[in-house]
């Protein structure tokens, strides 16, 4: 059974698991499938507002798709969501591709 159809088992066995879900959209993205990551990406901030890994590779996936408003609401909708929770290391990293996306990353 390959990857994504071991994935899509655990999902048919508990839906609302989000880590299944964040694995699924990520397994999408390495298909080469942005609509089905988006749709996982997009159930997971509107599910679980919570689960602060989800913000940075969402807003990363908007600008890809050149949904850049789109990316820096989600990146700022995740540093407030890593804020909360005292999440450093994901509050650093989103900051940082929210200053990318601004155009005033560092290089």
């Amino acid at each position: 059974m390959d990857r994504l159809a071991a994935l899509t088992a655990f999902h048919d066995e508990d839906p609302d698991d989000p880590f299944t879900r964040f694995a699924l959209a990520q397994e999408h993205l390495k298909r080469d499938d942005a609509d089905r990551a988006l749709a996982f990406f997009e159930g997971l901030v509107r599910d679980h507002p919570d689960y602060v890994g989800t913000y940075y590779h969402l807003g990363a996936l908007y600008a890809a798709l050149g949904r850049d408003d789109d990316a820096l609401r989600t990146y700022r909708e995740g540093i407030a969501t890593a804020t909360r929770a005292n999440d450093l290391h994901a509050r650093a990293e989103l900051q940082s591709a929210l200053l990318e996306a601004e155009g005033l990353g560092f290089e």
